[in-house]
C-alpha cells in the first residue's frame, strides 16, 4: 500500500512505503494481489465487539479455514485449512503458526494457538495452497498474527467486557513512540465459568513488541510473550444421547477424575533487519519455555499394564531457533526481480513424564511415576524464492525448500515389564512450488500454481505403537502432498474485491488413527486421500457507511484408496478388520461453509449482523456417524462518544440470536464414541472501551 503525503510549496511529493517484511511467499514491493496464491489479510479491529479472548473470533471471514471454539479452554481451538488438521484432537496440526514472525509451531509440526494475544494484534494473515510449502513441515497453510507497530500519537486503550456464563475480559494496551522506541504492550485477563458444567477457566496473557530504529535502514525488534492458564477444567465430549438430553452437562468421568489442564509459557525473540541499497538482510532468533500438566479420565484398570504411561501428562519444554534471510530487489534481463534466500534451524527439548491419576482409592490426583523420557526434535531448512515480472502482463513466482527433521527419544523409565523405549527417526524432503500470474487489466488477475508439501508425525503421534508393544512408532512415514490451484482476483476503486480459487490436494501416507482406547491414541499411515474444492470471498462497500462481506467454501475431502482400521475392543488391535471404503468422507471436514457479515456505521453508531453456517461433518474414519450442520445469526451494536481525553465506546453482541441447538466441534475418532462438543445457546457480551491521548 502507498501513502501519498501532501507536497509543500516548491517541494516534490514524497511517498512512504510500508516497512519491509522479508518472508517466504511475501515479496518486497509486490502486492498480494499480484502473487499466484490465496492469501487473506484480516484487520483485527480495535473497535471489535466480541470478548477478544480467542483467535477464532476474528477468523470467520477466511474461506477454506475452519476455526471452532470448543467451549473447552483445556483444549485449543480446532483449526483446519482446506481440511488439513481437521483430525487433530489436540493442538493444531497441518497448519504453520507464527506470531510476529516467531514460530508457534514446533519442528515436529505441532502448534498451539493459546498464547496468541488478540487484544494487541493489528492483523491476521492466512496463506492457503501450494506456497505454504515454503514454510516447512505443514501441508494445509500458514496463519500469522502481527502486532501493531507503535507510532507517535497512538492512544492508549482500556477495554472491559462481561457476558454470559459469568465470562469477563479486561485488557490494557500501551502503544506509541518514545524517543527511538516504538512500543506496543498488551495485557489481557479472561475468566469464565463455562457454558458446560466443569468447564471453568482463567487466562492471563501479555505480549510486547518493541522496535528501535538503530540507523537509517536498520531496525531491531524485541518480542516478548507470556501466557498462564492454570487448572482449566475439561468437560470432555458427549455421546449423541447425552447431547439430546442435556448438552450442557459434562461427562460423568470428567468430574470423577477432575479432568483439567494447566499451561504456562514464556518466550522472547529478536528480529534485526537492514536495508543496503537493493539488498535486505533479516536475522531472527527466539527462545521459550512451555509447561503443560493434564489430568485425563483413564480408569486405574488400563494403567495396570506395565507398558501404560499413566493418566497424568506432564511436559516441560525448552525451545528456540534462528532464521536468516537475504533479499535482492533488482532486475533480470531488464525486468523486475525479487530474490529471497534463507535458512532456519529450530529445536525443541521436551521432558515428558507420566503419572497415575490416583493414589489408593482417591481419583484425580498425581500418583506414581509411569513414564520418564527426554524427547528432542530439531529441523534444519534451506529455502529460496524468486519473483520475476518477465513481461508487462506476466509474472512468475518460483521457490523450493529442503527440510530435515530429526527425532530423538531417550527413555529413563525402565522396569522388568517396561523395556527401554529409546529410539530415533529422521525425515527429509524437498518441496518445490511454482506459480504464474496473468495481468488481464489493472484490476483483474488470473493465476495458477502447483507444489509439493510434506508433514511428519508429531512426537505425540510417535508416542504409542498400534500393536501395544513397547517403544515409539518409528515405522510411521511422513505424509506427502501434491497441491494444485487456479484462481482469479478482482478489485475496484470503490474498495470492492472478489476472489475465486479452485484447488486440489492429493496426499499419500497420510496419518490416521489406528487404535483409540484406554485413553491412548496410536496412528498409522493410510493410502491416498484427496481434498478438492472452491473458495469464494467478496467484499462490497454499500454507499459511504455500509459494508458487505462474504466467504464461502465448498470442500470435498475423501479417501481415494480403501484401508483397514480398528474400532472398539480388543485393544491393542494387531489385525485391523474394519474397512474404510474408497470415497468415504474424511472426518471433521464440512462439505460447505458460509460466513456473511453486513455492517452499517451511521455517525457514532455501529450495527452489524452475521450469518455463520456449516454443513454436516463426519466424526469417525468409518463414516458411520456424523454431526448435523447448523446456521447461526449474530448481532452487534455499538455507540461512541467523544470526550476531552479520547473516545469512549460502549458495545454489545448477541451470539446465536435464534437460540439454535448445534454441535460446535467434534472429537474425531473418540474411543468412547463421545464425539460431540455442543455449542452454546443464545449468549451475550457487553463492554466498554476507552482510548485516551497523552
Amino acid at each position: 500500500m502507498l501513502l501519498g503525503l501532501p507536497a509543500q510549496a516548491g517541494e516534490l511529493p514524497t511517498t512512504t512505503l510500508d516497512r519491509v517484511q522479508v518472508q517466504a511467499a511475501k515479496v518486497h514491493a509486490v502486492d498480494d494481489f499480484d502473487l499466484p496464491a490465496s492469501s487473506t489479510t484480516l484487520g483485527v479491529d480495535a473497535d471489535g465487539n466480541g470478548r477478544g479472548a480467542q483467535l477464532s473470533e476474528v477468523l470467520g471471514a477466511v474461506p477454506g479455514l475452519l476455526a471452532r471454539d470448543r467451549q473447552n479452554y483445556a483444549q485449543d481451538t480446532q483449526l483446519s485449512l482446506r481440511g488439513f488438521g481437521a483430525r487433530s484432537t489436540f493442538g493444531v496440526r497441518g497448519v504453520r503458526l507464527l506470531v510476529d514472525g516467531v514460530p508457534a509451531t514446533m519442528p515436529d509440526g505441532q502448534g498451539q494457538l493459546s498464547h496468541f494475544n488478540v487484544f494487541g494484534a493489528e492483523r491476521v494473515e492466512v496463506l492457503r495452497g501450494p506456497f505454504s510449502a515454503l514454510y516447512g513441515n505443514s501441508s494445509g497453510g500458514v496463519l500469522q498474527l502481527w502486532s501493531a507497530d507503535g507510532e507517535q500519537g497512538d492512544p492508549w486503550r482500556l477495554r472491559s467486557s462481561y457476558g454470559s456464563n459469568n465470562s469477563s475480559s479486561t485488557g490494557v494496551q500501551l502503544k506509541g513512540l518514545t524517543g527511538a522506541m516504538h512500543y506496543n504492550v498488551a495485557a489481557n485477563h479472561f475468566r469464565t465459568d463455562g457454558w458446560r458444567a466443569h468447564s471453568a477457566a482463567r487466562r492471563e496473557s501479555v505480549n510486547a513488541r518493541l522496535g528501535f530504529e538503530l540507523a537509517p535502514g536498520q531496525r531491531l525488534e524485541l518480542l516478548f510473550n507470556g501466557f498462564d492458564a492454570p487448572h482449566a477444567q475439561d468437560p470432555l465430549g458427549l455421546s449423541r444421547e447425552q447431547v439430546r438430553t442435556n448438552p450442557r452437562q459434562a461427562t460423568a468421568v470428567a468430574t470423577q477424575y477432575n479432568t483439567r489442564k494447566s499451561v504456562r509459557q514464556n518466550q522472547a525473540g529478536a528480529v534485526y533487519s537492514a536495508e543496503r541499497g537493493a539488498q535486505t538482510w533479516r536475522l531472527m532468533g527466539y527462545a521459550g519455555q512451555r509447561a503443560v500438566e493434564q489430568f485425563l479420565a483413564i480408569p486405574p484398570g488400563p494403567q495396570n499394564s506395565p507398558l501404560h504411561s499413566g493418566g497424568v501428562i506432564d511436559l516441560d519444554s525448552d525451545y528456540g531457533g534462528l532464521d536468516a534471510r537475504w533479499a535482492l530487489h533488482g532486475q533480470l534481463a531488464g525486468k523486475p526481480l525479487e530474490l529471497v534466500i534463507g535458512a532456519n534451524a529450530d529445536r525443541q527439548q521436551q521432558h515428558r513424564t507420566g503419572y497415575e491419576n490416583f493414589v489408593g482409592s482417591t481419583l484425580g490426583i498425581k500418583g506414581r511415576l509411569r513414564r520418564d523420557q527426554q524427547d528432542r526434535v530439531q529441523n534444519i531448512d534451506q529455502f529460496a524464492q524468486a519473483w520475476w515480472q518477465f513481461s508487462p502482463r506476466w509474472s512468475a513466482l518460483l521457490g523450493a525448500r529442503h527440510s530435515q527433521v530429526q527425532f530423538r527419544s531417550r527413555d529413563h523409565y525402565i522396569t522388568a515389564g517396561n523395556p527401554d523405549d529409546s529410539g530415533s527417526r529422521d525425515y527429509s524432503a524437498t518441496t518445490p512450488v511454482a506459480g504464474l500470474v496473468f495481468r488481464a487489466s489493472d484490476d483483474l488477475r488470473f493465476y495458477a500454481s502447483a507444489g509439493r508439501g510434506f508433514e511428519t508425525p508429531t512426537f505425540n503421534e510417535l508416542g504409542y505403537r498400534a500393536d501395544g508393544a513397547a517403544g515409539l512408532a518409528l515405522d510411521l512415514a511422513a505424509g506427502r502432498t501434491r497441491n494444485y490451484e487456479i484462481g482469479s482476483k478482482w478489485r475496484a476503486q470503490s474498495g470492492a474485491r472478489l476472489e475465486l480459487a479452485l484447488f486440489r490436494a492429493d496426499s499419500d501416507d497420510e496419518l490416521a488413527v489406528a487404535t483409540n482406547s484406554g485413553g491412548r491414541s496410536s496412528y498409522r499411515n493410510i493410502g491416498a486421500t484427496r481434498r478438492q474444492g472452491a473458495e469464494l470471498s467478496w467484499q462490497q462497500p454499500i454507499g459511504a457507511d455500509q459494508q458487505l462481506q462474504l466467504a464461502y467454501t465448498w470442500l470435498q475431502a475423501e479417501v481415494r484408496q480403501a484401508y483397514l482400521t480398528c474400532t472398539g475392543l480388543p485393544s491393542p488391535c494387531n489385525q485391523p478388520a474394519n474397512e474404510v471404503a474408497a470415497g468415504t468422507r474424511l472426518p471433521g471436514v464440512p462439505r460447505q461453509q458460509l460466513f456473511a457479515r453486513w455492517q452499517w456505521q451511521p455517525g457514532a453508531w455501529q450495527w452489524a449482523a452475521e450469518v455463520v453456517a456449516a454443513s454436516d461433518i463426519g466424526v469417525n474414519d468409518l463414516g458411520t456417524a456424523n454431526a448435523p450442520g447448523y446456521g447461526l445469526v449474530n448481532l452487534e451494536m455499538a455507540r461512541q462518544w467523544t470526550t476531552l481525553r479520547g473516545p469512549l465506546r460502549a458495545f454489545a453482541r448477541v451470539d446465536n440470536l435464534l437460540d439454535q441447538r448445534y454441535i460446535g466441534s467434534v472429537i474425531v475418532n473418540d474411543g468412547n464414541q463421545r464425539y460431540y462438543e455442543p455449542g452454546p445457546d443464545r449468549s451475550f457480551t457487553v463492554g466498554l472501551q476507552w482510548q485516551w491521548a497523552r
